[in-house]
């Protein structure tokens, strides 16, 4: 029989990365590199080997379901879409459109996302969102405010081009370990590597400055670096005077945080933040990336604008070698976000709250009447659930009972819902309290476009047919939009993409025909004989005066601090061997096998004040909740600081809900926390 090689894009991270899927007889049967794709070279991570294990799984959803009593009952597609038009149709009819509310998923493709977003404002809600809000939504506001892009400013591979490399927040030689090998080619040929982190982790490794900062005091790290560099003189005072305004209140702001103030604050040495200064400023090409660590707070955009100030007074953007690095999480989370799958923006990043965008979509859409927004966030909908302000919900491949913060309180809100249909490929905690379940087609059962995380979009073939009677989640989106009296005449992911060509800008020129080269295409490419835009920003940027944006930031600390009945801070983030909420790689047994249970990273010397040894089972309490994990005892954590992966349901129990007040993002990186041995 012959095999088959069929072209697609890993499931997992932001990286997008691509490699064959082998098949035959119908059937997935091994990968195949891909020597020549642009990030990954034939490389993959521990994740993108295993992830055909998930595609036959004995766990696939593979009929739409229904809730019966205690347990679940199989039905037709027919049924299905009936009781999801019946439960939406109702919702609306007796509450009106804004009290139902719809969550995109990181993990569709660009077509498929743009088509649920446009659903929603179809029937007349502004309530529509996606997992960005838990990862990168200060991203979005904060690079769209001080660059007028929300997406990395260079390429991958040009990592390898720079001469000192700040990685700040990111673990990325566990979470984006494609990604490292540039660093370390960089490395190799001289770079020097800081690494800003509150946990020595393998990415601390290869760093010749390492500032272990305590949880949530990234704007005070950042400032004090800031002052260093503006009190030594190593700004670009020409690129700060051709191309960027607000320097002279930025300076004001810096004057008098010292890098021993920073200090005080941080925990990091005042001497490792002045090098840190000197490194970054002096290089000829400098590159800063970064991730969750510098998100996932109450002041998550002040972080992110603090990182571009940097970059913007050293002239360390619009080049080779430099620029700000946002590293995604998901697979096309920078594409749903591309397409207005999120409550601020329409596609292409237009306003929501701007009457001009709501006239453009209406003429695109013809719809006379589209919602204006922005409406609630992905978290402010489960709060909404909870009070009865959102009556009805469709959630889209996301998990938010494992995945948003205090996971106890937003399973009783879901279950408070009158209605909730849930479309994903296994059954979740978030399925489990749904009213209809629809099986949808995982990443190699369905062709569609993704964006990755340096803003490349790329196309991914069909290898296999999905299992039973699950299907492509654009189908499903059809279907359901068609019950509901809307116009979803879509046969293809191509006919979706050839819409987005007329409605977004920087996909103009990003084809069907066009993506079928390797590689694919970097938005922004706004025609069809366009190359693409690798790196941005390098004549101005896309703001009204054509300059980048100083922002003054201000050191805030964390929302929850130590006390008495609280006395650690627990930080929470990824390892190697799983993804997200793990319900892909949870049930994978190449990976689960190696990483099968939760755990808590302690110092010994706070471990030996509470008699807990390595390995022991102990308890970690919050203000929400208390989850029980093996005690992991490790000098990487600073005293006082307790670390959790959140791949496992036990973690988000303990989160808090406290969320930066523009990005509305929850602090999922700083919790005050007990923890008590288990007899």
């Amino acid at each position: 029989m012959t095999k088959v090689l069929v072209p697609t894009i890993c499931p997992y991270c932001g990286a997008g990365c691509g490699f064959f899927v082998a098949v035959e007889r119908e059937r997935a049967v091994g990968i195949e590199q891909m020597p020549y794709h642009p990030v990954g070279e034939g490389a993959l991570c521990s994740k993108g080997n295993a992830s055909l294990e998930i595609l036959h799984h004995q766990e696939r959803l593979t009929s739409p379901l229904k809730r019966k009593d205690d347990g679940w009952a199989k039905i037709s597609w027919d049924e299905a879409v009936g009781l999801v038009a019946r439960g939406i149709g109702e919702a609306m009819r007796d509450y009106g459109p804004e009290k139902i509310a719809l969550l995109a998923s990181s993990k569709c493709t660009n077509e498929e996302n743009y088509l649920i977003q446009k659903l929603a404002r179809l029937l007349g809600t502004p309530h529509i969102d996606n997992c960005a809000r838990l990862c990168h939504a200060p991203s979005v506001v904060g690079l769209n405010r001080t660059l007028g892009a929300a997406g990395m400013t260079n390429p991958i591979p040009d990592i390898a081009n720079s001469r000192c490399i700040f990685i700040i927040g990111s673990n990325l030689a566990e979470n984006h370990p494609v990604v490292s090998r540039w660093i370390h080619r960089a490395k190799d040929a001289g770079a020097v590597v800081i690494v800003a982190d509150p946990r020595a982790t393998p990415t601390s490794w290869m760093a010749d400055i390492f500032l272990q900062l305590s949880p949530g005091t990234d704007v005070a790290l950042l400032k004090g670096i800031a002052h260093q560099i503006v009190k030594e003189g190593l700004i670009d005072r020409g690129y700060i005077a051709e191309r960027t305004r607000g320097f002279e209140e930025f300076e004001g702001s810096v004057g008098e945080f010292t890098p021993e103030m920073a200090a005080e604050i941080t925990g990091v040495p005042a001497e490792d933040i002045i090098r840190a200064a000197r490194a970054y400023a002096s290089s000829p090409a400098s590159m800063i990336l970064y991730s969750m660590g510098i998100t996932q707070h109450t002041t998550g955009t002040d972080n992110v604008q603090a990182v571009s100030n940097l970059a913007l007074i050293t002239g360390h953007i619009g080049r080779a070698g430099t620029g700000v690095m946002p590293l995604r999480g998901q697979n096309n989370v920078q594409g749903a976000c591309d397409m207005g799958a999120l409550v601020e923006f329409y596609p292409g990043y237009r306003r929501a709250d701007d009457p001009g965008t709501i006239d453009l979509f209406s003429t695109a859409w013809e719809a006379p009447a589209l919602p204006t927004g922005p409406g609630l966030t992905a978290t402010e909908m489960i709060g909404a659930a909870a009070s009865g302000d959102i009556r009805a919900m469709y959630i889209v491949g996301e998990d938010p009972a494992n995945s948003d913060p205090s996971s106890l309180s937003v399973k009783r809100a879901l279950e408070g819902l009158d209605f909730l249909v849930v479309q994903d490929i296994f059954m979740t905690a978030t399925a489990l309290v749904a009213d209809v379940v629809l099986p949808a087609a995982a990443w190699a059962e369905k062709e569609g476009s993704f964006t990755n995380t340096e803003r490349r979009v790329q196309w991914s073939s069909k290898a296999v047919e999905p299992p039973g009677s699950a299907l492509p989640d654009l189908e499903i989106i059809c279907l359901v939009a068609r019950s509901l009296g809307l116009d979803f005449d879509y046969p293809d992911a191509a006919s979706v993409l050839a819409e987005i060509n007329r409605t977004v800008p920087q996909y103009a020129g990003i084809t069907r025909e066009r993506l079928g080269k390797e590689g694919g295409l970097v938005w922004p490419c706004p025609s069809c004989d366009h190359p693409g835009t690798p790196i941005l920003h390098s004549s101005g940027f896309r703001l009204a005066d054509g300059r980048g944006s100083i922002v003054p930031v201000h050191y805030r600390p964390a929302a929850e601090g130590e006390s008495l009945e609280y006395p650690f801070l627990l930080t929470t983030g990824r390892i190697a061997l799983h993804h997200n909420a793990g319900s892909m790689t949870r049930r994978s047994p190449s990976l689960i096998g190696r990483a099968p249970d939760l755990f808590v990273e302690i110092n010994p010397a706070d471990a030996e004040k509470l008699g807990i040894d390595d390995g022991d089972l102990v308890a970690v309490s919050t203000e929400r909740g208390e989850t029980e994990a093996a005690a992991r005892l490790t000098e990487g954590i600073k005293r006082g600081v307790v670390f959790m992966p959140f791949h496992f349901p036990g973690t988000n129990i303990l989160t808090t809900e406290a969320a930066d007040p523009e990005a509305r993002i929850p602090e999922f990186k700083v919790s005050a926390c007990r923890i008590a041995r288990r007899d």
